[in-house]
């Protein structure tokens, strides 16, 4: 199973025991003007709920259908970050320079994965190879929702990640 491989052997102590039997819970395609961008994939394990999925450990999947670069993507999601929780500039500062140096440059069919843990934060791996972590409780909430949170940009890929999980 996926979610085993994710989450096996990768030596980060982010990586919840309560994950090796996850499973997928919905996915999804990111296409922004009609340009195809990368598909997503939730992992769970069992009690996982939509409505407090940052109460739970779970993996959220990416894989890329084209080349960027690693400090454009740290932008990006700085910048939707904002739109799923208020937080102070320093913590933006703070946040955008673990995210610059914490991902990749990737290209087409290369995967990145977060792996949430609720109150300790959450580590990265690129291509099943862990990337770091970073162990701040906040920015783990409010990174993961960028793809989960009720305010997300993209309410489709939510409901579609979101699928297969408990109310």
């Amino acid at each position: 199973m996926l979610g085993a491989c994710l989450l096996a052997g990768t030596g980060t102590q982010a990586q919840p025991a309560s994950l090796a039997s996850a499973k997928l819970t919905g996915s999804a395609r990111l296409s922004v003007f009609g340009f195809q961008v990368y598909d997503a994939r939730l992992w769970t394990a069992s009690g996982f709920t939509r409505d407090s999925y940052a109460s739970h450990a779970f993996a959220l999947e990416l894989a890329y259908l084209r080349d960027f670069d690693g400090a454009e993507i740290a932008k990006r999601s700085l910048k939707e970050m904002q739109g799923v929780e208020a937080f102070t500039a320093e913590q933006g500062r703070r946040w955008l320079a673990e995210m610059t140096r914490l991902f990749p440059d990737v290209k087409k069919g290369d995967r990145l994965t977060g792996v949430y843990q609720p109150g300790t934060g959450v580590a990265f791996l690129y291509n099943d190879r862990p990337a770091g972590e970073v162990r701040d409780p906040d920015f783990a909430r409010v990174f993961m929702g960028i793809w989960l949170s009720p305010r997300t940009s993209e309410p489709a890929m939510r409901t579609q990640l979101l699928a297969g999980a408990s109310q």
